[in-house]
């Protein structure tokens, strides 16, 4: 999904007063873990992810791989938390058309 400066600038004050829902463990990402974050985008559409990496290049590839096997929109990566975004069928988050 394609988004504008200004969809990603909302759900970023959207995602502001959000909790972490799923939290990497020492094992790194699992085919468990990357349904859980799979469950979690179905039924919220919008959720963080704590990354618990300094090494910026495994960072990366971490996000890189939950991006690509959620089809989710990484919003945005601050310090060791990922946002992502992907619609469900509901919509239950209206992004605006601009």
């Amino acid at each position: 999904m394609n988004l504008n400066k200004k969809q990603i600038q909302h759900l970023k004050g959207l995602a502001h007063s959000l909790k972490p829902v799923v939290l990497l463990g020492s094992n790194g990402l699992t085919e468990a873990v990357v349904a859980e974050i799979d469950y979690a985008l179905n039924h919220h559409e919008l959720i963080k992810v704590k990354i618990p990496t300094d090494d910026r290049e495994n960072k990366t590839l971490i996000v890189d791989a939950i991006c690509r096997e959620t089809q989710a929109t990484k919003i945005q990566v601050i310090g060791k938390t990922l946002i992502i975004y992907r619609q469900s069928e509901e919509k239950k988050i209206h992004i605006p058309k601009l």
